[in-house]
């Protein structure tokens, strides 16, 4: 039964998205009745600051590990240290086991941050429901997350993609619609407060404010942070130049289990996908750190186990709105070469605030004799994916080039996220939602055919 549904719904999908996948790319009329990009008041209540003394809050989980089993747990308590302890057990109300981190905190020209958590909760089992407690006394808080299923070919898992959020009504339609998406971890290609738009003691206060934003989803769901060039906050006029210091202070992955040498790039297993998270602003030349990693990397994917291919970066590579063209262009020069000979499966950036998805193309033929200058189709190449639309107060990038280049298939200057829920090792289904006034409106869907298998 459950195999007939899945091919029925296979054939719908493939049915409704045959023109787009033959004919021309289509640029959407869709005209967004755009709410004013400006932040959300502090006295909102999307910033509430929980009761109690010193309660912990801009609580978020994110993976652990390599491969599933942890956990990094983080919150702020404001007012003083407090523990850096976490109860956690299967039964809600009832914690067997504790594990402590360690605390940290920094300051930002005259702003002093709260107490920064970071705890590691490993030897978790796979596809188990667990509950855990922070804080202490009267201020203690609960939460929940579930650990994702053992990794396998055939595992199914739904991912939601986000990018360049910021903390205006626009975000708020984006983060409430997610929510409703029924997805099991966020995808995050970079730029998450936009407290860079802000000057001296404001900065860390808006950091502050959107860690309480999104905690309604990021203190139950591992969200995967990339970073973004509004994390670079490099401002020599506060003589604040040590750049992505309050997101490396605020926001840890675990680069150590894929032996990074940097938490701005890394990767992960999760379920069915094998996950690699680039960074647009770190060196990523030949010799490099980065270059260097992601070279093994690849060598280390294993499609037998997991089957997906995912990686994530905030510059898209390829990209036809006049706001960032081609300033991807270097990254795409050194590493493109790569993702087609790994057959990548698809490429999620942000960046430029529109939402865009490519055809399989490639320029790798090119050289400086070669005279082949323009991407053609390949079949082993990525689908590249642009969600820079989640709502942030730059507002939208409206100005596409014109006429649409042959390797774009779908453009719209909306606000919105992306979900994609893989099926097996052969078929995975791919939306993006566009926020539509209050409704969650599915407005691009494909099914994406697996690369290797």
């Amino acid at each position: 039964m459950k195999s007939l549904l899945f091919q029925l719904i296979l054939a719908s999908f493939v049915l409704s998205n045959f023109d787009n996948n033959v004919n021309a790319g289509h640029t959407s009329v869709f005209v967004r009745k755009e709410w004013p990009s400006e932040d959300i008041p502090l006295d909102h209540e999307v910033f509430a600051v929980p009761t109690g003394h010193n309660a912990p809050q801009q609580v978020h989980i994110t993976q652990g590990d390599y491969d599933g089993k942890a956990v990094i747990i983080s919150w702020v308590t404001p007012d003083e240290p407090g523990s850096s302890k976490v109860q956690y057990g299967t039964l809600k109300g009832k914690y067997e086991f504790t594990a402590e981190g360690k605390m940290t905190n920094y300051t930002f020209y005259k702003y002093n941050s709260g107490y920064i958590h970071h705890v590691l909760v490993d030897g978790l089992e796979y596809d188990t429901n667990f509950y855990y407690k922070i804080g202490t006394g009267d201020s203690a808080r609960e939460f929940w997350f579930q650990t994702p299923p053992k990794i396998g070919p055939d595992v199914p898992y739904k991912f939601g993609i986000i990018g360049d959020l910021g903390q205006t009504y626009n975000s708020l339609s984006t983060l409430e619609h997610y929510m409703q998406s029924g997805t099991q971890t966020v995808l995050f290609v970079g730029d998450l407060s936009y407290a860079d738009r802000y000057q001296y003691n404001d900065v860390g206060i808006r950091w502050d404010s959107w860690g309480r934003f999104v905690e309604k989803s990021t203190a139950y769901h591992p969200w995967i942070w990339s970073a973004g060039n509004h994390e670079i906050e490099y401002m020599p006029y506060m003589d604040e130049v040590v750049p992505f210091k309050s997101y490396l202070q605020r926001y840890p992955t675990p680069h150590l289990s894929c032996k990074s040498s940097s938490p701005m790039w890394y990767a992960i297993r999760r379920a069915s996908a094998h996950i690699i998270v680039l960074s647009s602003y770190s060196p990523f030349v030949k010799y490099t750190p980065q270059y260097e990693w992601l070279s093994e990397e690849l060598k280390k994917v294993d499609r037998e186990k997991t089957p997906w291919l995912i990686v994530l970066m905030h510059m898209p590579i390829y990209n036809s709105n006049e706001a960032h063209f081609m300033e991807g262009e270097s990254m795409r020069a050194v590493f493109e070469e790569w993702f087609v000979h790994h057959k990548v499966d698809v490429i999620f950036a942000g960046h430029v605030h529109a939402y865009e998805r490519s055809y399989r193309i490639s320029n790798i033929r090119y050289n400086v004799s070669s005279g082949e200058r323009y991407p053609v189709p390949d079949k082993s190449a990525p689908v590249y994916i642009t969600v820079g639309d989640g709502g942030n107060q730059e507002g939208l990038a409206g100005r596409f080039l014109d006429p649409q280049p042959e390797y774009s298939a779908f453009r719209e200057a909306s606000y919105g996220h992306s979900t994609l829920e893989i099926q097996n090792r052969t078929h995975a289904f791919y939306h993006w939602n566009r926020n539509d006034d209050g409704k969650r409106v599915a407005t691009d869907s494909f099914v994406l055919h697996n690369q290797y298998w």
